[in-house]
């Protein structure tokens, strides 16, 4: 069923069309398109424009408009632990003197809550970008950037292997101390100073809290969930920290934002359809600026052609040449391979797609606002 309205399977092929992904790419990407090139993509910026880099190579932007038709409106992920976690967090926010935020470094637009300026307040807040080891030095290189043209204060680090944690552990006892001196210019006694640290699901808290503090004093596992309670750790006598379950959104309203949490497994198995997942990330990988490269490890890791038909026929096609037509079980395959660096280490999201997603957030609101009040006016239509 899931797949009754496919255009049909693509041929499984020996490894990539030559001269087609091993093509470099144009030397000044800002100047003006060929002429020929602009008219193919012309017709495939309408349907990506609002979701990807247009491309220049009219096979992708065929293989582009064909992803136009593929919908993965699926993921609704919302269970009673975080409900209940999320108003003892809130609690606790009151009695905490500084926050982490912790993301994900592949998915910094997508695991970045909402609700967290509110929570905070005036309280310091130090942004943590876990999961450095997952993304290429150029991505961290472009979100460095765009964090000190922002003047936000990040701290890079990698839970699994430690790689961060010292200079973090710095950041922290400095901030420490600084509240402190402040206590003591008030005539108070100096105590531990108490840090919360709050992000999505699976994004490595638990992990990071451990490494800080040079053992395992926290659940740690690589699944969403692991963490249902809030629990309190001491650092050192200068600082305790709060770990608290990973806390999500309501409603996810940008269905984008979803898909690319569930692809970094930050979210639920439950709540989404391993196949559709996995054409999503075809999808993205389609529309990043290392298209051609991320294109090729796919070819030549499924023996498939990304560029053949749609994502979804990519999907298709590897289930039937590696699972005998089981599409779950290939979009598992695909998921798995990219959540353990086997494709590649390399970002979902770029600086650029704040402005994306910011679009969707605005066109949302519209059609919410447009929704109420086609609903009012039914109501005053219907008191006549």
């Amino acid at each position: 069923p899931l797949w009754r309205h496919r255009r049909g399977r693509i041929a499984v092929a020996a490894g990539p069309p030559a001269g087609l992904l091993e093509a470099e790419p144009d030397a000044d990407p800002q100047g003006a398109q060929a002429a020929s090139a602009a008219e193919a993509a012309e017709a495939a910026a309408a349907a990506v424009e609002a979701e990807g880099f247009q491309s220049r190579d009219a096979v992708l932007e065929e293989s582009i408009r064909r992803d136009a038709n593929v919908q993965v409106h699926m993921v609704q992920w919302y269970p009673g632990h975080i409900a209940k976690a999320e108003r003892q967090l809130k609690e606790q926010l009151k009695m905490v003197d500084v926050v982490m935020e912790v993301r994900d470094a592949r998915i910094p637009i997508a695991t970045n809550h909402p609700q967290v300026p509110q929570w905070v307040g005036s309280k310091p807040c130090l942004l943590v970008m876990n999961r450095v080891d997952m993304i290429t030095q150029a991505d961290r290189r472009t979100w460095a950037a765009h964090f000190k043209a922002t003047k936000q204060d990040v701290v890079w680090t990698d839970g699994q292997r430690g790689a961060g944690a010292p200079g973090l552990k710095s950041r922290l006892l400095k901030v420490s101390k600084s509240i402190n001196e402040k206590r003591a210019k008030r005539g108070l006694q100096p105590r531990p100073v108490r840090a919360c640290v709050i992000g999505f699901p699976n994004i490595g808290k638990s992990a990071l809290i451990n490494r800080l503090i040079n053992r395992r004093a926290v659940a740690s596992a690589p699944k969403p969930g692991v963490t249902r309670l809030l629990q309190w750790v001491r650092l050192s006598g200068e600082l305790d920290l709060l770990d608290a379950p990973g806390v999500i959104p309501a409603s996810f309203n940008d269905q984008i934002a979803a898909q690319r949490l569930a692809i970094c497994n930050d979210i639920g198995e439950a709540s989404y359809i391993d196949s559709l997942v996995a054409a999503a990330l075809v999808i993205r990988c389609k529309l990043l600026p290392t298209a051609p490269q991320l294109l090729q490890v796919l070819h030549k890791r499924y023996g498939v052609d990304p560029l053949a038909g749609s994502a979804e026929d990519f999907i298709v096609g590897v289930a039937d040449r590696m699972f005998c037509g089981d599409t779950e079980k290939a979009g598992s395959r695909i998921l798995k391979d990219y959540r353990t660096g086997a494709l590649g280490k390399f970002a979902l999201e770029l600086p650029l797609d704040l402005d994306k997603k910011q679009a969707r957030e605005a066109a949302a609101a519209a059609a919410a606002a447009a929704a109420r009040e086609k609903k009012e006016q039914r109501k005053k239509e219907g008191s006549f």
